[in-house]
């Protein structure tokens, strides 16, 4: 039987509300985020290699797209939880503002995400991401 943890619905949503804030201060990402955290996003178009990063590299990587993208969101479809578990289904939008290596300035970029976090005493200590990228085109 499923269990209902609020608190885990709770901090994924403030999570995905703050990683699409370009406003959003490191600090407020890094308050989300257990000391040990592992964040392992899959392989993509975007990072073809997939990647593994801890908390100072997240949180680095969150300041580095706020100065390349213009605008982005995060619609979160739906998050299913089990204990210290969710799985999400997003949307991911975005623009680059700034050409970055083969992209140019006003490229969108559409994600459709699968996404399974852990969450213990308020913080994501565990993310594992599968983005599947729309073909990139123009604004």
């Amino acid at each position: 039987m499923t269990k209902k943890h609020p608190e885990v619905r709770e901090v994924v949503e403030r999570y995905y509300a703050t990683v699409a804030d370009l406003a959003a201060s490191p600090e407020s990402l890094g308050r989300l985020l257990a000391k040990d955290v592992t964040i392992t996003e899959r392989p993509n178009p975007i990072t073809p290699r997939g990647s593994v990063r801890g908390r100072k590299e997240s949180v680095t990587g969150f300041e580095s797209g706020k100065t390349l993208l213009s605008e982005q969101e995060f619609i979160v479809h739906e998050i299913l939880v089990d204990n210290d578990r969710a799985a999400v289904r997003a949307t991911w939008r975005a623009t680059i503002g700034e050409a970055a290596g083969p992209l140019p300035a006003g490229t969108q970029l559409l994600a459709h995400v699968a996404s399974f976090l852990t969450v213990r005493d308020g913080v994501i200590v565990e993310q594992e991401s599968f983005d599947c990228y729309e073909p990139f085109g123009p604004a």
